[in-house]
Parts: structure tokens; sequence; C-alpha cells
């Protein structure tokens, strides 16, 4: 789910900066000497899968406004590769090749990649989707639903962006109440047993594994294939979170909610081109000993080259039971994490997509900034361990 950044009318940045070289040479020095204080501190993380054959080119990123007061802002945090907000919710001028074309040089003015952009279908509840009949099932209005996708990643081709990404959901992000955070900050909490299934069933009815399976894959089928004719890399978010195999939640199995199903999904129409939008956070509240499993995980679908996009935020908790934290709060070692995607040769972006609520925070600009402080700092690190 995308989080939100500073509005239109935030103000631009103050008179130029002057570099001097004491300045240049003092900051050389206190980064070589965080990045040796911290590789001293933390174990360095073993592999037993094969050396990875691509170059790690990890880049800061992130996916909110394009707003050119915006996009001033990431260029001074030195968030170089973005990827923007929803050109439209329908098949209109905005998703065509002229207007998608305007959207990638206009960010370029601003000394910006446009790396990503999201396609209608994303993490809301169904009623609010975009492009609700893909997940309801409904034919013939999926196939045109389709059809349209389709045509979207035809003219982001033709446009030079390079990827897209999307959520197959019907739930939409489950949360139960928030809890206090750090100081007088606020968590987004889920715990399944406190979390209100009322209604019991969404306007989807009782949607089985089988049933997701069969509506993710006559999606994949059609898709996938205009994906590799284009060579657009289409990267698909987990469900956020999990539920209990079985048990789902008001009447809905979350088959994008394990890292078993996950594996499953990158094996239906396997093509490079189809991958992960890989959420961290997501992926953690999967699993029950996240610490321990996470590197792993990372491991598993990095060295596959499946992970196309990085939602790169920390928990504490496990499975069923978390709260989505500061990024060195949680029970996560991000700077571990880091060094895995270098490990497997990752070389994509990786941004935060949710943050802790601070009151007086509008927006969450001042909690996001500080995200995207502590991600340009971890791979700083990683790129100085050699």
């Amino acid at each position: 789910m995308a989080g939100r950044w500073f509005p239109k009318q935030a103000l631009d940045a103050g008179g130029p900066a002057v570099k001097s070289s004491v300045t240049m040479h003092r900051r050389d020095f206190i980064e070589r000497a965080a990045a040796t204080a911290l590789a001293a501190g933390t174990p360095s993380v073993s592999s037993s899968a094969s050396p990875p054959k691509r170059k790690a080119n990890l880049k800061l990123g992130t996916q909110h406004s394009t707003a050119d007061a915006v996009l001033k802002i990431m260029a001074a945090l030195g968030v170089d590769h973005i990827c923007s907000n929803l050109p439209s919710a329908k098949m209109d001028a905005a998703w065509s090749v002229e207007g998608l074309t305007k959207l990638r040089e206009r960010v370029e003015s601003h000394g910006l990649r446009l790396d990503m952009v999201p396609l209608p279908l994303s993490s809301a509840y169904i009623t609010r989707s975009e492009n609700p009949n893909i997940m309801l099932g409904k034919s013939p209005e999926r196939d045109r639903e389709i059809d349209n996708i389709c045509q979207m990643l035809r003219n982001v081709a033709r446009a030079g962006i390079p990827a897209v990404k999307y959520n197959m959901s019907i739930l939409g992000v489950v949360r139960s109440e928030s809890t206090p955070g750090r100081g007088p900050s606020r968590y987004s909490t889920f715990v399944y047993d406190k979390a209100k299934q009322d209604p019991p069933l969404t306007e989807a009815g009782r949607v089985t594994a089988d049933a997701a399976w069969e509506r993710i894959t006559y999606f994949l089928e059609r898709v996938v294939p205009v994906a590799a004719e284009t060579k657009v890399k289409i990267a698909c978010h987990p469900h956020d979170p999990g539920m209990p195999p079985g048990k789902g939640f008001r009447g809905v199995e979350r088959v994008l909610g394990s890292v078993e199903g996950l594996k499953r999904f990158i094996s239906i129409k396997e093509n490079p081109y189809h991958g992960l939008n890989f959420c961290q956070g997501t992926v953690t509240e999967m699993l029950n000993d996240p610490a321990k499993e996470i590197a792993g995980v990372i491991r598993y679908f990095g060295t596959r080259n499946k992970i196309f996009n990085v939602h790169f935020r920390n928990i504490r908790g496990r499975f069923l039971n978390f709260q989505e934290t500061f990024p060195d709060d949680g029970d996560i070692n991000m700077l571990q994490c880091m060094r895995v995607y270098k490990e497997v040769g990752y070389d994509g972006m990786l941004m935060p997509d949710h943050v802790p609520r601070i009151e007086g925070d509008e927006g969450g600009r001042q909690a996001f900034a500080f995200a995207f402080g502590h991600i340009r700092a971890l791979i700083q690190i990683v790129n100085q361990e050699g």
C-alpha cells in the first residue's frame, strides 16, 4: 500500500549547498567509521546458494507522489529512483504512450529515474478496486479488464518504463487496532484473534484456495506472455497479511500470504519478467520466527532473480501477531538483510512503504524521511564492505 509524502504545496529547498573539501573528507571518514563499527558488531551472513550471476546495484527508491515539489525533495534526499503514483484508475490518456512518456520525461527532468509504475490493481478492498472482476472471477468482465492491463504493458514498454507493480487482493490490507510505538508514535498492528470479521463474508463471498488460484492463474496465463513480449517486468505484492490456511479471513483464503504460496505463484507461467514486489515487511509477517527465517527467504527468491522491487520495512512479532515499526525498532536485523540483497545480486529499488504515525507529522513526512535516511545509510555500508 502506497504511503504519503509531502503535499503539493511543500516548500522548495533553501539556498544552494556549499560543499567544501573539508566537509567531504569528514563525511567520508564518518561513513567509513560507521561501516567498520557495524560490520564488526554484526555477524556476516553465510550462504549455501551458488554465487550470484549478476552484480548488485542497490538503489534507494520511493513510491510516492510525482508532483514536481515532491520530486525536488526526493532529489535532495538522494532518492534517485521512483515508482510513480497511479497514472489513472482507468484506461485513458494517462496510460497512452504519449502520457506515460511525458510522465517519464518529467521525472527525469529532476534527475530521477522512473523505474516502475503501478497498475490499477491496488491493495484496496475489492469494492474499491479499480479492476475488481479479475479477483472476483467474473467473465466476460475480467477479460475486458485483463485486455486493458495488457495494453497498459505495451504502452509502458513503448514509453521506456521497465517495470510495473500490482496486487491480487480481495481483502485489502487488514489490521486490528494500532498500538503504542516509540515515543508518541502509533504502530500499525495485526492480531488475528482481535481483528473484526464483520460481516463474516466480503462481497466476494466464500473464496477457497482453489478458487483463488484459478483466478490468479487465469490472469497470469494471459498477462505473462505480454510481459515477456514487451520485456516489462511485472511485480506482484504478497497478500498483507497472511491468514491461517483453511480458516482465512471473512471467508477468503489468502494464497499469496505464505512463502509456499509465493513459490507456487512464481512457478506459474515461469518467465524472467514475472516476479515479485517483495514486501519484506509482509513476508516477515508470514513467518513464525522472522528474525531467523527472512534471510533464507530473500536468498530463495533473490537467487532466482524473482525480486523486482523491495519494500524495506521492519516488524516486531510474528505470523498473525505483529506491529509495523520504525526500521531500527523491530525484530529484524536490517543490515543483515541488506547484505543478503547484495549477496544475491539484487539490482532494484529498496523503499519504505508504511511508516508509524506520529502526532503532528502530517502525511508521515518526517517518518518517511527517517526511513529514507536509514535505507541510504545501510546501502552505503554494504557497498563499502566490498
